[in-house]
């Protein structure tokens, strides 16, 4: 394993110090604005995974880092009540609104490019929601080359990987069992390996 990255127990993996990355209006406009219709598409693809996963449209949804919105935007045309929680502090589409916490009772809770960000994941055991869906980076880990090597590392800013029997493990051991997975994202983000590229799964409480 690389120098200041752990394998917990649960095969996830971990950096062991970290720098605090500063996440503002500026992170939102270079990391999801640059898409453009792109991000459209992904915030529809995204929506029909989740309610083809779940079999219904649910009565309310909570994006945690929502970034610019362009999900929440889909949302809040079919879903009743749409929240967004991030520490940004860039503006929620008209519509929807602000959480300031990430424990609000939602049908479902999503984490899309996220999870990976915080410094500590246990809270997940918290959520008050039937629901969570997430999608990572696909952390394959085929050997330390590849991980150095790898496009999603990002030291202090992508702090935890999944590959996908780790994201299930973390998931089981916070009580919530896998309904549905697959790299679905890759048909916009496409990789330019073979590797499978973004791991997108939903979870249902048990």
């Amino acid at each position: 394993m690389l120098e200041n990255y752990k394998e917990l127990p649960n095969g996830v993996i971990k950096q062991s110090v970290i720098n605090k990355r500063k996440y503002d209006t500026e992170y939102i406009e270079r990391s999801y604005n640059t898409y453009g219709e792109l991000g459209v598409r992904m915030s529809y693809l995204r929506y029909g995974f989740i309610i083809g996963s779940i079999g219904h449209i649910p009565n309310s949804i909570l994006d945690v880092g929502y970034g610019n919105g362009d999900f929440l935007s889909v949302c809040k045309n079919t879903i009743n009540k749409c929240y967004g929680y991030d520490i940004s502090g860039y503006k929620l589409p008209e519509g929807c609104l602000l959480s300031e916490s990430i424990e609000i009772e939602v049908d479902v809770v999503t984490f899309f490019d996220s999870l990976e960000h915080f410094e500590d994941i246990s809270f997940v055991k918290k959520l008050k929601t039937k629901y969570v869906v997430i999608s990572v980076p696909w952390c394959h880990n085929f050997s330390d080359e590849w991980f150095s090597k790898w496009r999603h590392l990002r030291p202090n800013e992508h702090l935890f990987h999944f590959s996908e029997k780790s994201l299930i493990n973390f998931m089981n051991e916070n009580e919530y069992e896998l309904i549905n997975y697959n790299n679905i994202e890759d048909i916009i983000r496409k990789n330019t390996n073979n590797d499978k590229n973004i791991l997108t799964a939903v979870f249902k409480k048990k």
